[in-house]
């Protein structure tokens, strides 16, 4: 499909750069007005729980949409992806997704969400981010590589790798995960410029599988088969930013790069820029914890809220579905305890109740 579009001396990963900053930067425009985050659906203020998770799964059902779609168009293909393996490293997905869950409710704030933030001044988040990236990237080649090799060694071998191999086939089970977070985003009182942002969100996913899966396949030069993510994304970011005469961008900076200039022009044509900081060294502690949980789970799991969920799911691979479940138990578990704690007044996030509960947004 590559060679037809004649994009003259463009290679296809140079190609897939551009696909996904363009991709980012729409995910930016929409992310930061409608306060897209799978943290506030799990332990945000209970009146905004309904709404943030009927976002979250209204876009969820699009992208399951999308996706299975682009399968059953013969567009794309999951057989040797490694949401769909077998053999699924079941320590790991559930260890790091309890670890990301628990980091994402010290921060206040997945980590999809922080890079939004990062852009509107929030340097709380920009911290975050930037922890979150280097224990990600010291999780996957680092000094805590050995640890992931470890855990992810030990794997469990359940024969089939994804729902769609299942009685019914992928078109049965895409409807059976799409259907009912479309009901739920219509039952829960979003208003409609919301919900056409949250759809648009969801679609991004099927776009970026068929950009890179499709448009931009060249068997001479092939390119990653790749969605929406911030776990790897954020720490080849990093990487490039430090070694940018070394080595070349990726598929994963150009979409971080695309949020981060995406959610600044929102936070800007919004007016919603504004510089913000930590209010306490105790605060400050407990963020970097959270990013470093975030970090080290986010790889441990195979991927994020958007990576291992968003994008995940919709290949309706069992270990993305054992992943985002796995978040939102440690997300559900620490928010309990981060609430029973503030309700003690220890102070546990700062210096007084107030601070503790402030959140990173």
């Amino acid at each position: 499909m590559f060679e037809q579009l004649g994009l003259g001396d463009i290679t296809p990963r140079e190609a897939s750069v551009w696909l996904a900053l363009a991709l980012g930067l729409i995910f930016g425009l929409l992310a930061e007005p409608t306060r897209f985050c799978f943290r506030r659906a799990v332990a945000g203020p209970r009146g905004e729980r309904r709404a943030a998770g009927g976002l979250w799964l209204w876009a969820l059902g699009f992208a399951v949409l999308g996706t299975q779609g682009a399968v059953l168009a013969g567009l794309i293909d999951f057989g040797d992806h490694r949401f769909t393996t077998t053999a699924l490293p079941v320590l790991a997905i559930v260890l790091g997704g309890l670890a990301f869950g628990v980091g994402m409710v010290l921060t206040r704030g997945c980590i999809t969400r922080l890079t939004v933030l990062s852009a509107t001044g929030n340097l709380r988040a920009l911290v975050v981010m930037l922890a979150f990236a280097v224990v990600a990237h010291a999780t996957m080649k680092g000094l805590l590589a050995p640890l992931r090799t470890a855990l992810s060694a030990q794997t469990v071998d359940f024969g089939i790798g994804s729902l769609a191999a299942l009685p019914g086939g992928p078109l049965v089970w895409a409807l059976i995960v799409a259907v009912p977070a479309l009901v739920f985003g219509l039952t829960a009182r979003i208003k409609p410029l919301t919900l056409i942002a949250g759809a648009m969100i969801g679609l991004l996913v099927p776009a970026a599988w068929v950009g890179t899966g499709f448009v931009l396949l060249d068997e001479f030069d092939p390119i990653a088969l790749e969605s929406l993510a911030f776990t790897a994304p954020m720490a080849d970011s990093l990487f490039y930013v430090i070694a940018s005469t070394a080595v070349e961008p990726t598929f994963g900076a150009g979409l971080v790069g695309g949020v981060l200039v995406g959610a600044l022009a929102a936070s800007l044509i919004r007016r919603r820029f504004a510089w913000q900081g930590f209010d306490s060294p105790a605060q400050m502690g407990r963020y970097l914890t959270g990013g470093a949980l975030m970090g080290v789970g986010g790889v441990l799991a195979g991927g994020c809220t958007i990576g291992a969920g968003l994008a995940g799911v919709p290949t309706l691979g069992l270990s993305a579905i054992l992943a985002i479940l796995s978040i939102a138990a440690g997300g559900a578990i620490a928010a309990r305890f981060v609430d029973r704690t503030s309700a003690l007044g220890s102070g546990y996030a700062g210096s007084s109740n107030t601070q503790s509960l402030q959140p990173a947004e």
